[in-house]
């Protein structure tokens, strides 16, 4: 890495990076129902802005009507890693599967810039965002992240994906040099916890006005106007 302080970016993937046609609630739902009979368990749950820990203890819950042990919630993540990438593929087929206006365009930018780190700051599990992010191609742009396998809670999550932008700088890096950026006022509340800036983008899930509410640094309908987030970012 240059000499210039490293900006740390975290992207969450659901409604942010890219839209999935529902793809994991529906291999969640699917998991349920092979291994306890249970059809729908989480159509009624709302998952986006929380992690996989959380969406998939919830759906057990729901399903069995109790607390999962580690080993159960194990068995449904396999589980759902089986069926996500028939969902993934369905929604490919059916248009379903949708790239945010701008994003492309901005994660290339982004990618030349030596100061920069790109890294997932994801709710996800980190096998199954994998998933979800390679029919757009945006896998070779994430070498690190936080997952939804590293903590119970988003804010956690998001720190030991500075951690591991740290090992790849080799050299520590200021909470005010990294930027969250998700689609739900919760990415934004995990940010703010967290102690870094935030950015909210009106491509998923919450509405415009519910993001407004949230309170971020910075916040966009989409990734369109590269110029404005570089400068939000501190890129000349």
């Amino acid at each position: 890495m240059s000499s210039t302080p490293v900006k740390v970016l975290l992207f969450d993937v659901d409604g942010t990076l890219i839209r999935a046609g529902g793809a994991g609630r529906k291999a969640l739902n699917a998991a349920c129902g092979q291994l306890y009979g249970k059809k729908d368990a989480c159509s009624e749950l709302s998952l986006a802005g929380h992690t996989d820990l959380w969406n998939f203890r919830q759906a057990f819950v729901k399903s069995v009507g109790r607390k999962p042990a580690d080993q159960e919630i194990n068995s449904l993540h396999e589980a759902y890693l089986l069926h996500l990438p028939k969902y993934v593929k369905r929604a490919l087929k059916q248009k379903t599967y949708i790239l945010p206006a701008g994003i492309k365009g901005l994660l290339k930018r982004l990618s030349r810039e030596k100061s920069v780190l790109l890294g997932l700051g994801t709710g996800n599990m980190e096998r199954g965002a994998r998933i979800k992010l390679e029919p757009a191609g945006f896998n070779t742009y994430f070498l690190f992240g936080g997952y939804g396998c590293d903590a119970f809670h988003r804010s956690t999550l998001l720190k030991r994906a500075v951690r591991r932008a740290e090992k790849l700088a080799r050299a520590p890096i200021d909470a005010a040099d990294v930027y969250v950026i998700g689609d739900t006022p919760l990415d934004v509340a995990a940010g703010k916890k967290a102690g870094f800036k935030t950015v909210a983008v009106g491509t998923g899930f919450a509405s415009w006005n519910a993001l407004v509410a949230s309170r971020p640094d910075f916040i966009a309908k989409d990734f369109r106007g590269i110029n404005r987030w570089l400068t939000w970012f501190g890129i000349s």
